[in-house]
C-alpha cells in the first residue's frame, strides 16, 4: 500500500507558498503557513475528542474559514471527512449522521439550528466552531491548550477521505466513498492538465464547499496550485460581482443559475471584473447564455462535466484541445469516457463514435462504491465502467455532448424527447431568462413536453402561453416542441444551485380541462 492523505494538498502549499493569502473570508485574511496551523490544531482537538484515525467526522458549516480549517483538520487527524447539506431537514440530516456513523458533529454556530436539533436525533456528539454557538463545546477551546500535532497522520491511498452524499434524486441518498488517491489526482489534473491554472490566480469560493465541485474544483484546486481562494457564503450575481471587483478576483468556477445570474446583475454596471478563466459544471450550461456571458465579461467559459462518483471531474473543455460550445470537451488526463448501450445493465458495450448512449467512465477519478450498499455499487460500476446515468455521443474529434439525464428523458407518444434539446431552443427566445423543460402525465401520449419559463427582466415581456408554443413550433420537430408552458418567477435551486427538476415534476401539474 501506498501513503497518500490528501492533507498534503494544504501541507505542500504551506511549504511552497507559507506567505501567500489562502483564504479571504470577509475582513479575514489567513495564510498557507497560518490555515495548515489552524488545521493541525484542530486536528489535536479532534484527536481529545476520542476521534481515531478512519473514524468519520461529519462537518455542517458554510463557506467561511473555518470550513478548510475542519476540512484539512479532520484529514490531518487521520479521519474522514463527511461534508453536510446545509439545506437538509432535521431528517435528511440525521440520515447522513446515522449511516455515515459519524463519531462526531463539528457544526459552524451559525448553523446551530439544524446540526443540534440533527446530532441530539442521531446520538452524536456535537462541538461548534466560529461566532454564536453558546452552551455547547467549542473546538477552538479544546484545541487551544494542546500542541498542534506536527504533521498529518498517515492514511493509504486507497482509504476513504470524504464520504458525499448523493442528493437522493433515486431515492434514499447514498454515501460516495471518495479515496485520498481519487481527490488529490482530481484536484491535480484539474489545476494542472484540464485547466490553465496559476499561483498568481484569486478564485471566487462561491459553490458550497460541501458539494463536490466546490470542495474539488474550487478549494483543493486552488490550493492545490497555491492560488488565493476568496469565499462568498452567500450568492447572488451582484454580491459576486462586488466581491470580484474588491478583491480582484480572476478565476470563477459555477454552476449554469450562477453564470445568469452575473449576467443579469452584469447590465447595469459600469465595471465588470475581468475574469481570465470560467469553469462551469454541475449541470447543462445553455449555448445562449454562454455566448451573452461571453459577450458581457469578454472571456471564455470551459464547460466540463462529473458527478460526486467521479471525484467530481470527468471530461472538460481544455485549452489542449480547444472549446467547443455545447460540449462537455475531452476526459481530463487519466480519465477513459466512453459511450455505451444504455438498454444493457449488467455488462458494458461500447458504441461507435456518433452514436447515442450512456455515458461511461473510469479512472483514477472513480469512487470506491456506496457506504454499506453493495448492490448499489455493483449496479453503478460494471465491468470497471461507472454508469453515469446521462446520454450523449462522442464526435469525430472527441469532443462529448450529453443529451439528458436517462431519468428526465421525455417519451411523447412513443418518441424520445431530450429536455436538453428543447431548453437550448427555448434559452434563444429573447424574453426567456431561464427554462427547464419536464415531461408531465398526458393521458393521450403518455407524457406531454412541459415548459418553465422564468422571464428575462431585461427582455421584452413574456408573450402569451401560445405565442411562446408557437415560436417553438417553428424551431423544433413536431414531437419535441412543448404543448404546454408554465411561467415561474424563479425556479426551484437545489443546495448546489441545480434546478430540481424532480420538485418541478411534482409541483407542475396538467391544466384544468
Amino acid at each position: 500500500m501506498t501513503a497518500l492523505s490528501l492533507a498534503m494538498v494544504l501541507a505542500e502549499a504551506a511549504r511552497r507558498h507559507p506567505d501567500t493569502v489562502a483564504v479571504v473570508d470577509g475582513d479575514t485574511r489567513v495564510g498557507y503557513a497560518e490555515l495548515w496551523r489552524q488545521a493541525r490544531g484542530y486536528a489535536a482537538g479532534l484527536r481529545e475528542l476520542g476521534v481515531a484515525p478512519g473514524e468519520p467526522v461529519a462537518l455542517l458549516a458554510p463557506n467561511v474559514v473555518d470550513f478548510p480549517r475542519v476540512y484539512y483538520g479532520a484529514l490531518a487527524a487521520g479521519a474522514v471527512l463527511v461534508p453536510v447539506h446545509l439545506l437538509l431537514t432535521v431528517d435528511e440530516a440525521v440520515h447522513v449522521l446515522r449511516d455515515s456513523g459519524a463519531k462526531l458533529l463539528v457544526c459552524h454556530g451559525s448553523q446551530l439550528a439544524l446540526g443540534a436539533a440533527a446530532a441530539a436525533a442521531a446520538g452524536v456528539p456535537l462541538v461548534t466552531v466560529g461566532p454564536g454557538g453558546t452552551g455547547v463545546s467549542r473546538l477552538e477551546e479544546v484545541s487551544e491548550p494542546l500542541p498542534a500535532l506536527p504533521s498529518y497522520v498517515t492514511r493509504q491511498a486507497e482509504d476513504t477521505a470524504v464520504v458525499l452524499y448523493t442528493s437522493g434524486t433515486t431515492g434514499v441518498p447514498k454515501g460516495a466513498l471518495l479515496t485520498h488517491l481519487n481527490l488529490v489526482m482530481n484536484a491535480t489534473v484539474n489545476v494542472f492538465d484540464a485547466n490553465d491554472a496559476r499561483h498568481t490566480d484569486v478564485v471566487l469560493g462561491c459553490l458550497p464547499l460541501f458539494h463536490s465541485f466546490g470542495q474539488t474544483v474550487a478549494m483543493n484546486g486552488t490550493f492545490r496550485v497555491g492560488g488565493t481562494l476568496v469565499l462568498l457564503s452567500r450568492f447572488s450575481g451582484p454580491a459576486a460581482i462586488d466581491l470580484m471587483l474588491a478583491e480582484g478576483v480572476n478565476v470563477f468556477h459555477g454552476v449554469p443559475t450562477m453564470y445568469v445570474a452575473l449576467l443579469d446583475a452584469a447590465r447595469d454596471r459600469a465595471t465588470l471584473p475581468r475574469l481570465r478563466l470560467c469553469v462551469s459544471g454541475g449541470a447543462s450550461l445553455p449555448v445562449a447564455v454562454l455566448e451573452r456571458f461571453h459577450a458581457a465579461f469578454h472571456t471564455t467559459i470551459f464547460e466540463g462535466y462529473g458527478l460526486s462518483e467521479t471525484s467530481p471531474t470527468a471530461t472538460t473543455n481544455q485549452p489542449h484541445f480547444g472549446t467547443r460550445p455545447g460540449t462537455i470537451g475531452h476526459p481530463v488526463w487519466g480519465v477513459e469516457v466512453e459511450i455505451a448501450r444504455a438498454d444493457l445493465d449488467d455488462r458494458i458495450e461500447l458504441l461507435p463514435t456518433g452514436e447515442l448512449g450512456e455515458i461511461v467512465i473510469r479512472g483514477h477519478n472513480v469512487f470506491a462504491g456506496y457506504l454499506g450498499r453493495p448492490e448499489a455499487t455493483a449496479e453503478a460500476v460494471v465491468d470497471g465502467w461507472f454508469r453515469s446515468g446521462d446520454l450523449g455521443r462522442k464526435d469525430d474529434d472527441g469532443f462529448i455532448t450529453i443529451v439528458d439525464r436517462k431519468k428526465d428523458l421525455i417519451i411523447r407518444g412513443g418518441f424520445n424527447v431530450y429536455p436538453r434539446e428543447v431548453e437550448e431552443v427555448l434559452a434563444r427566445h429573447p424574453a426567456v431568462g431561464q427554462v427547464a423543460v419536464i415531461g408531465v402525465p398526458d393521458p393521450r401520449h403518455g407524457e406531454e413536453v412541459c415548459a418553465v419559463v422564468v422571464a428575462d427582466p431585461a427582455g421584452p415581456g413574456l408573450p402569451a402561453e401560445q405565442e411562446l408554443i408557437d415560436w417553438s413550433r417553428a424551431h423544433l420537430g413536431r414531437h419535441k416542441y412543448p404543448r404546454q408552458v408554465r411561467y415561474v418567477d424563479a425556479l426551484p435551486i437545489g443546495p448546489s444551485h441545480k434546478v430540481l427538476k424532480r420538485e418541478l415534476r411534482r409541483t407542475v401539474a396538467p391544466p384544468a380541462d
